[in-house]
C-alpha cells in the first residue's frame, strides 16, 4: 500500500472526522490507528512522531504516515495520540504542553490508566480537560511500523476513563476516533480498568514471559525447545511482545498485580500439593473448574 493510495484523496462522504492527526509511537497499535482511519477516510493528515528516524521514514513509506514531525509540531494537530510506553507518557505530555493548540485533544493508548491519568494531571495541569484517556483491548507481539494492520481494532473493545474536567465533546470525539476503527468504545473509572485488566490482560503476559524465561534459562533447553508443540506455542506466543512496554505496563500496575501473583501462587499450591500427596481426586477437580470455566468463556 503506498501513500498515493492511503491519503487524503480516500476521504469518504462525511469527510475527514481529524484534518491532522498526529501519531506518537508509529507501530502497532499507533500505525493501526492511522491506516484504519485512512481506509475509513476519516483522516486527513498523518504526522508520525517517534525515536527513531528509519522507523518513521519505513512508516511514511509504507502510507500510515505524511510526515515525520517534532512533538512540538505535533502539538498543534487536530488530535494527537500517544502510542507510547506508559513510563514515558507524562514526560512527553510536560513536552506537549507549552505547544498545545487550544483546540487540540490528546488521547493515548496506554494499558494502564490510572497512574497515566495521575501523570497526566502532573504534566498538563490547567491543561487536562485536553486529555481523554483510552485503551484499545487489542495487540500482536509484532511491533514497528510493518505491524500496523487497518482491521486490529475491528469488533475489539476499547474502553475510556473521562476525566471529570473533560468536555463531552472532547470525549465524544476520541469516541468517535476509535469507532471509526471499528471498536466498540466503553467507559470505566481509572482505578476499575487497572484492577480488571490485571488478571484478565496484563497477567497472561507476565506468566507467558515467566515461563518462557524459565525454559530458556534451562540447561538442556534446546532438547526442550525442539520438542515443544501448539501447546507450547500458544501459551508463550504473547512473550515476544515489546519489553518495553510490558515493563512499563508490570510496573505501573504492579499493586493490582502483585494481588494477582498472589491468587495464581495459590493455586500452584493447590496443584503441587495434590500431586504430592498422589490425590487425583483434588487435582481432577481443579482442572474441571478450569476447563468448565474456558468453555463457557465468550470469546474465542
Amino acid at each position: 500500500m503506498t501513500p498515493a493510495a492511503t491519503g487524503a484523496a480516500t476521504q469518504g462522504a462525511e469527510g475527514p472526522l481529524i484534518p491532522v492527526l498526529a501519531v506518537i509511537g508509529v507501530g502497532l497499535i499507533g500505525g493501526s490507528v492511522a491506516l484504519a482511519l485512512r481506509q475509513a477516510g476519516r483522516v486527513g493528515r498523518v504526522l508520525g512522531v517517534g525515536r527513531n528516524a528509519q522507523s518513521l521514514a519505513r512508516a511514511q513509506a509504507l502510507g500510515l504516515i505524511d510526515a515525520a514531525v517534532t512533538p512540538e509540531e505535533a502539538a498543534q494537530a487536530d488530535v494527537v495520540l500517544l502510542a507510547t510506553p506508559v513510563g514515558g507518557l507524562g514526560a512527553m505530555l510536560a513536552r506537549l504542553r507549552p505547544h498545545l493548540g487550544a483546540a487540540t485533544l490528546l488521547t493515548d493508548a496506554g494499558s494502564t490508566k490510572a497512574e497515566v491519568v495521575e501523570a497526566a494531571r502532573a504534566a498538563l495541569g490547567d491543561r487536562v480537560a485536553q486529555f481523554v484517556p483510552g485503551h484499545p483491548i487489542a495487540g500482536a507481539e509484532r511491533s514497528g511500523p510493518e505491524a500496523a494492520d487497518a482491521g486490529l481494532y475491528r469488533g475489539r473493545t476499547v474502553i475510556l476513563t473521562p476525566l471529570p474536567e473533560n468536555p463531552p465533546a472532547g470525549v465524544a470525539r476520541v469516541r468517535d476516533l476509535w469507532q471509526a476503527c471499528g471498536a466498540r468504545v466503553i467507559d470505566m473509572d481509572a482505578a476499575a480498568h487497572d484492577r480488571v485488566l490485571a488478571p484478565v490482560s496484563h497477567m497472561p503476559h507476565l506468566l507467558a514471559a515467566a515461563y518462557m524465561a524459565q525454559v530458556a534459562a534451562a540447561a538442556d533447553a534446546p532438547a526442550r525447545l525442539a520438542l515443544a508443540g501448539t501447546g507450547f506455542r500458544d501459551f508463550t506466543r504473547i512473550a515476544a511482545g515489546s519489553p518495553e512496554m510490558w515493563r512499563d505496563i508490570f510496573l505501573s500496575n504492579r499493586a493490582a498485580l502483585r494481588a494477582e501473583l498472589a491468587a495464581v501462587r495459590a493455586v500452584l499450591d493447590q496443584a503441587e500439593q495434590a500431586m504430592a500427596a498422589g490425590d487425583g481426586g483434588a487435582l481432577e477437580a481443579l482442572l474441571e473448574r478450569a476447563a468448565q470455566a474456558r468453555r463457557n468463556w465468550r470469546k474465542e
